[in-house]
């Protein structure tokens, strides 16, 4: 498994000046490898060999480019296999009918870093004050420099196959390590019983509702949006590209980067608790893109993230030896979990009273314990044989109300040992 965790650098204005230029440098040569493997036929051989032909004349570039040898070789063959990334991207998404169009020339603004692959840099992490190292940076415009870095955490026991250094907006330099580790044992899926899983329903009201009846509130993120559209406010009142525009211009960055930040930790957070206290993990697997597409509260569901979240916990459902599984979520809120009977209700009403078998609990928690229903049956994890089971007689089937028109359904048998049970149904009035 590939780990990249992110370290902050602290480079003096100088060093800054040469990550720049190197960074220009790098553009340049990827821009004209991109028009070099543009005019390669299609027919010359695969995707990768293209490239590798582009990559192959950078010797030949070297004797009258005297910018490329102020760069590290691994750096500039890195940025023409890029191209082959970039390209594939393209090619997946055209895949999956976006019209993606083709690879273009790369502007300064859109082109912010350069990768090491396995040599060129050292990590010296005794240097300094505690939390704090040396990295070595070699050949970065033609100097090796040492750029101090904030060590927040340990990297992971494993090989670093690159090092990759990037500015953001904000005018930041960050560090990102890409570490190969040994793939954690996931525990057999015979031994995970019921109360090992859990059940996870995404919400709007709420961030995140689980079928162990916990619930987590969204971010409240109005100071940040305030001095958002402050700051939006009075960037358009500077002359775009004007050195006032570009401080602006970096403030809104900043408040962008926080805001970024605090929903990718939170996520991060919650994601390792879940994945960390459980063995396997049921969410929905909702069609995010459809549900933006739709009417109405568009910001919040935009802000909620729940495809990013998804991605969260499957990341840290490999990185912890956790199940991490996507279940159909159509009708986990209008099924009852205690009976199976299905009861429409609009969206304002929070609380699922089923009209069949009288069960009143929160609508999210009721949808949260339906995936865990649906996970465990498509995982593969069966209940103890030893539990006994308890029968619900429903009545009503149509959940919308009771009439003398209204047919009974027969008894359903439930397991009582379905950890969605909390406690026997009551007869309804």
């Amino acid at each position: 498994m590939k780990y990249s965790p992110r370290f902050c650098l602290f480079p003096t204005t100088q060093q800054r000046k040469l990550l720049e230029e190197n960074v220009d440098i790098v553009r340049q040569l990827y821009n004209d490898r991109l028009k070099r493997f543009k005019e390669i036929p299609e027919n010359a051989g695969t995707l990768t060999q293209r490239v590798r032909m582009a990559r192959d004349e950078l010797p030949e570039l070297k004797q009258w480019w005297d910018d490329l040898n102020d760069v590290y070789s691994t750096v500039l063959q890195t940025a023409t296999m890029r191209i082959r990334d970039n390209k594939r991207s393209l090619q997946e998404l055209q895949k999956n009918g976006y019209d993606a169009g083709e690879l273009r020339w790369k502007p300064p603004r859109e082109f912010r870093s350069f990768t090491y692959n396995i040599r060129g840099f050292e990590l010296d992490k005794n240097n300094g004050p505690s939390g704090r190292g040396v990295l070595t940076l070699k050949r970065v415009a033609g100097e090796n420099i040492d750029v101090p870095i904030r060590l927040h955490r340990d990297l992971p026991d494993g090989e670093v196959k690159q090092l990759t250094v990037k500015k953001e907006p904000t005018g930041a330099w960050y560090a990102s390590f890409t570490v190969e580790t040994d793939d954690p044992e996931k525990p057999s899926i015979e031994d995970i019983t019921p109360d090992d899983c859990i059940g996870i329903d995404l919400g709007v009201l709420s961030f995140i509702h689980d079928s162990d009846g916990r619930s987590v509130s969204c971010l409240d993120l109005t100071e940040d949006r305030e001095r958002l559209e402050r700051e939006q406010r009075s960037l358009s009142r500077k002359q775009r590209g004007s050195n006032n525009w570009e401080k602006q211009r970096r403030q809104v960055a900043q408040v962008h980067d926080r805001m970024s930040n605090k929903k990718h930790d939170f996520k991060h957070k919650l994601a390792h608790f879940y994945t960390t206290e459980y063995d396997a993990v049921f969410l929905e697997d909702l069609n995010v893109k459809g549900m933006l597409e739709e009417d109405g509260n568009a910001r919040n569901k935009h802000e909620v993230g729940w495809r990013d979240m998804i991605s969260v916990f499957e990341h840290h459902g490999e990185k912890n030896g956790c199940y991490v599984e996507l279940v159909d979520p159509a009708g986990t809120t209008k099924e009852c979990a205690h009976c199976g009977s299905e009861t429409r209700k609009p969206v304002w009403v929070r609380t699922h009273d089923c009209p069949t078998c009288g069960v009143e609990m929160d609508r999210d928690l009721n949808a949260a314990c339906n995936v865990l229903e649906r996970g465990l049956k498509q995982l593969g994890v069966v209940h103890s044989e030893a539990t006994p089971v308890e029968t619900a007689t429903a009545v009503s089937t149509d959940g919308c109300g009771f009439s003398a028109s209204n047919q009974v359904d027969a008894s359903r048998v439930v397991e009582a040992g379905s950890p969605c049970l909390k406690e026997a149904a009551s007869a309804a009035e």
